[in-house]
Protein backbone atom coordinates (compact mmCIF):
# COMPACT_ATOMS: atom_id res chain seq x y z
CA UNK A 1 0.00 0.00 0.00
CA UNK A 2 1.08 3.46 -0.23
CA UNK A 3 0.43 6.11 2.19
CA UNK A 4 1.20 9.95 1.84
CA UNK A 5 1.95 11.82 5.20
CA UNK A 6 3.16 15.01 6.51
CA UNK A 7 6.17 14.96 8.25
CA UNK A 8 7.67 17.73 10.35
CA UNK A 9 11.03 18.88 10.62
CA UNK A 10 12.67 20.84 13.36
CA UNK A 11 16.06 22.51 12.62
CA UNK A 12 18.42 21.50 16.02
CA UNK A 13 19.45 24.84 17.49
CA UNK A 14 23.12 24.01 17.15
CA UNK A 15 22.62 23.44 13.11
CA UNK A 16 23.64 19.31 14.09
CA UNK A 17 20.67 17.93 12.09
CA UNK A 18 16.75 17.58 12.39
CA UNK A 19 14.30 16.43 14.79
CA UNK A 20 10.94 14.97 12.84
CA UNK A 21 7.59 13.60 13.65
CA UNK A 22 4.60 12.61 11.92
CA UNK A 23 1.71 13.66 14.20
CA UNK A 24 -0.62 11.00 12.19
CA UNK A 25 1.89 8.04 13.62
CA UNK A 26 2.06 8.20 17.22
CA UNK A 27 5.41 7.74 17.94
CA UNK A 28 7.05 8.10 15.04
CA UNK A 29 9.79 10.65 15.51
CA UNK A 30 13.59 10.29 14.30
CA UNK A 31 16.29 12.06 14.00
CA UNK A 32 19.03 12.99 10.51
CA UNK A 33 21.91 14.72 10.09
CA UNK A 34 20.87 16.75 7.58
CA UNK A 35 17.38 17.34 5.47
CA UNK A 36 18.04 14.33 2.85
CA UNK A 37 19.12 12.17 6.27
CA UNK A 38 15.90 13.32 7.79
CA UNK A 39 13.48 12.57 5.14
CA UNK A 40 15.15 8.87 4.25
CA UNK A 41 15.12 8.31 8.03
CA UNK A 42 11.63 9.11 8.41
CA UNK A 43 10.30 7.40 5.37
CA UNK A 44 12.22 4.24 6.94
CA UNK A 45 10.30 4.84 10.47
CA UNK A 46 7.06 5.34 8.59
CA UNK A 47 7.92 2.17 6.82
CA UNK A 48 8.01 0.41 9.92
CA UNK A 49 5.46 2.30 11.73
CA UNK A 50 2.42 1.38 9.15
CA UNK A 51 3.78 -1.56 8.35
CA UNK A 52 3.15 -3.09 11.65
CA UNK A 53 -0.16 -1.17 11.63
CA UNK A 54 -1.60 -2.80 8.75
CA UNK A 55 -1.13 -6.25 10.42
CA UNK A 56 -2.09 -5.37 14.28
CA UNK A 57 -4.33 -2.06 13.76
CA UNK A 58 -5.36 -1.16 10.13
CA UNK A 59 -7.92 1.36 11.69
CA UNK A 60 -5.22 4.02 12.47
CA UNK A 61 -3.61 3.86 9.38
CA UNK A 62 -5.43 6.68 7.35
CA UNK A 63 -3.98 10.36 7.58
CA UNK A 64 -6.25 12.93 9.37
CA UNK A 65 -3.97 15.94 9.66
CA UNK A 66 -4.16 18.82 7.45
CA UNK A 67 -1.16 20.42 6.98
CA UNK A 68 -2.81 23.49 7.99
CA UNK A 69 -3.86 22.04 11.37
CA UNK A 70 -0.51 20.94 12.50
CA UNK A 71 1.42 22.76 15.07
CA UNK A 72 4.90 23.61 14.68
CA UNK A 73 7.23 25.61 15.66
CA UNK A 74 8.02 29.02 13.55
CA UNK A 75 11.03 27.04 12.02
CA UNK A 76 10.08 23.88 11.35
CA UNK A 77 9.44 22.56 7.46
CA UNK A 78 6.40 20.62 6.40
CA UNK A 79 6.81 18.14 4.07
CA UNK A 80 4.91 15.89 2.57
CA UNK A 81 6.80 11.70 2.14
CA UNK A 82 5.39 8.71 0.52
CA UNK A 83 5.79 5.64 2.03
CA UNK A 84 5.54 2.14 -0.02
CA UNK A 85 4.95 -0.53 2.36
CA UNK A 86 4.82 -3.46 -0.09
CA UNK A 87 8.09 -2.21 -1.37
CA UNK A 88 9.02 -1.47 2.12
CA UNK A 89 8.05 -5.18 2.79
CA UNK A 90 9.69 -6.69 -0.22
CA UNK A 91 13.00 -4.95 0.83
CA UNK A 92 13.46 -6.24 4.34
CA UNK A 93 11.63 -9.73 4.03
CA UNK A 94 12.77 -11.51 1.85
CA UNK A 95 12.23 -15.33 3.17
CA UNK A 96 11.36 -17.73 0.96
CA UNK A 97 8.03 -19.40 2.58
CA UNK A 98 6.67 -22.77 0.74
CA UNK A 99 2.90 -22.57 -0.18
CA UNK A 100 0.67 -25.72 -1.74
CA UNK A 101 -1.25 -24.78 -4.47
CA UNK A 102 -4.28 -26.65 -6.29
CA UNK A 103 -3.84 -26.66 -10.12
CA UNK A 104 -5.64 -28.60 -12.54
CA UNK A 105 -3.19 -31.40 -13.98
CA UNK A 106 -3.50 -30.16 -17.46
CA UNK A 107 -2.60 -26.19 -16.48
CA UNK A 108 0.64 -27.89 -14.14
CA UNK A 109 1.85 -29.88 -17.16
CA UNK A 110 1.48 -27.11 -19.89
CA UNK A 111 3.33 -24.46 -17.31
CA UNK A 112 6.55 -27.43 -16.93
CA UNK A 113 6.38 -28.31 -20.62
CA UNK A 114 6.46 -23.95 -21.68
CA UNK A 115 8.79 -23.62 -18.81
CA UNK A 116 6.46 -21.19 -17.04
CA UNK A 117 7.62 -20.78 -13.52
CA UNK A 118 4.15 -21.30 -11.57
CA UNK A 119 5.73 -19.21 -8.20
CA UNK A 120 7.27 -16.27 -10.11
CA UNK A 121 3.31 -16.35 -11.58
CA UNK A 122 1.70 -16.25 -8.50
CA UNK A 123 3.82 -13.79 -6.78
CA UNK A 124 3.31 -11.44 -9.50
CA UNK A 125 -0.08 -12.05 -9.51
CA UNK A 126 -0.32 -11.09 -5.65
CA UNK A 127 1.57 -7.83 -6.41
CA UNK A 128 -0.90 -6.91 -8.80
CA UNK A 129 -3.73 -7.73 -6.55
CA UNK A 130 -2.28 -5.84 -3.89
CA UNK A 131 -1.26 -2.92 -5.47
Amino acid sequence: MKYIYTAVLIPEEDGSGFFVRIPDLPGCITTGKDFSDAIEQITDAASIWLVDAEEDHPEDIKPSTQQCDIEHPDNAILTLIQIDTLAYRAQIDTRAVRKNVSLPAWMAALADKRGINCSQVLQESLMEKFA
